[in-house]
């Protein structure tokens, strides 16, 4: 079975060594899996809630994509685009904000930051809050959806974007009884290396402590060069733990190259010493790369063809086909046809039953089974992950109906004669 992963990368400046060992090398390793259909998006329109200066915008979305394909993305192998390349992803960000709940875009952790700040200096809640700012959860969930993502490798401050995306889409399938989307799983991955920047904290642009990915050799040398050390003189045991330069040279060697260095350490390696060594190994591995991100910025042209190609396979194969299905679902249609369409009562009497899948407060996942009208024939009991109760969803969808109803995960809330025969019109349904 094949699954759908989708990555996202926002062209927020210059790419830098931390982004490069936590995000793009092991992102384009796992591309290469057989089972894995791979999504990678540059976030050019989720850019401009931060961002509305247009060269900086426009020179950001080259420079990122020209690192990722320097870094070995293969566009031919994996799907790589930019979202504003896909007009249908805006319109399925509208048929989605006419379901989503406005109280759960209130709770969502950037603007409810926001809001906060605005009360500690006590102004408005909202000022100077932008409407893109409350509504990126909707647009990420429409990048999402759009493609039926089945995974979402994202940090933990994302993972509530992830939910809402799952909640928008589960309301747009039982708002139109039919299960349009699947309902996409969040993936944290606890080994992301976290690379420490030259004084020590964690490399970031916020702290401006960061070492350009691509940044000449000679450049390369003197950031490496200037990283923060104590003042153990050569002679000296040196400790690996707390060490950004350690740390820095691990994320670049070999598990053999690592030890051989560590020994270094205990043996009192000179400053200098250690920093000339560290220079070579991460000038070795990027030196290589560095060559062909500088050929891909010479010809800009080149890039912007795959993006443009890539996105109008995407919108061909993917995108028009769904969203000219979901214009139908929802009543945007052709009026010469609208004597053939059964009256709107009829329509709701013939709605499909729905499984919901949703979280309760205790932090547990549940799904419940409804009959087209809405009466509650099924009930879980609680799960620890989403997955779980998706796979047992599944479980029932294709197994012998009577066997399946006999787990104790599952408590029967009416007639088990009136549950078989909504198990059955699903399944005659799909």
């Amino acid at each position: 079975m094949t699954i759908r992963v989708l990555t996202g990368i926002t062209p927020s400046g210059t790419p830098h060594l931390g982004n490069y060992v936590g995000a793009i090398r092991p992102a384009i390793a796992a591309s290469r899996a057989s089972e894995i259909e791979s999504f990678f998006f540059l976030a050019d329109l989720h850019s401009l809630i931060k961002a509305q200066d247009p060269a900086r915008t426009q020179r950001s979305t080259l420079e990122i994509a020209a690192s990722w394909l320097a870094c070995g993305l293969d566009p031919d192998k994996v799907w790589f685009y930019r979202q504003s390349d896909i007009p249908e992803t805006t319109e399925l960000m509208w048929f989605l904000t006419v379901v989503a709940s406005k109280g759960l875009l209130n709770r969502a952790h950037a603007y409810k930051a926001a809001v906060d700040r605005n009360r500690e200096e006590q102004l408005d809640d909202d000022a100077g809050i932008s409407a893109g700012l409350f509504m990126y959860p909707v647009l990420m969930a429409a990048d999402i959806l759009i493609f039926k993502a089945n995974r979402v490798p994202v940090g933990r401050d994302q993972i509530q974007h992830i939910e809402m995306a799952r909640d928008f889409g589960q309301r747009f399938n039982h708002v139109y009884g039919k299960e349009f989307f699947p309902l996409p799983e969040v993936v944290i991955d606890e080994q992301v290396a976290t690379l420490a920047g030259l004084d020590g904290r964690k490399m970031s642009k916020s702290y401006h402590n960061t070492i350009p990915l691509f940044a000449p050799r000679e450049e390369l040398k003197k950031l490496v060069f200037s990283i923060l050390t104590d003042s153990r003189t050569p002679g000296e045991p040196k400790d690996t733990e707390g060490s950004a330069l350690f740390q820095m040279y691990q994320a670049f060697a070999t598990p053999e190259q690592t030890a051989a260095f560590a020994q270094a350490f205990a043996g009192g390696i000179g400053w200098g010493d250690a920093k000339r060594q560290l220079f070579e190994r991460i000038d070795a591995e990027l030196s290589p790369l560095r060559e062909r991100y500088n050929a891909l910025m010479a010809e800009p042209e080149k890039i912007e063809a795959i993006l443009r190609k890539r996105g109008q396979q995407l919108r061909e194969q993917f995108a028009i086909p769904l969203l000219k299905e979901l214009r139908h679902a929802v009543g945007l249609r052709d009026l010469s046809q609208a004597g053939d369409a059964a009256p709107a009562h009829v329509a709701a009497k013939a709605a499909l039953p729905l499984f919901k899948q949703y979280r309760e407060k205790d932090g547990r996942f549940y799904f419940k089974l409804l009959d087209g009208e809405g009466k509650l024939l099924l009930q879980s009991e609680g799960f620890d992950s989403p997955r779980d109760a998706g796979q047992l969803i599944a479980v029932i969808r294709q197994a012998d109906h009577g066997a399946a109803l006999q787990t104790p995960l599952m408590r029967v809330e009416t007639d088990v004669a009136e549950v078989l025969a909504a198990l059955q019109a699903l399944r005659d349904a799909a």
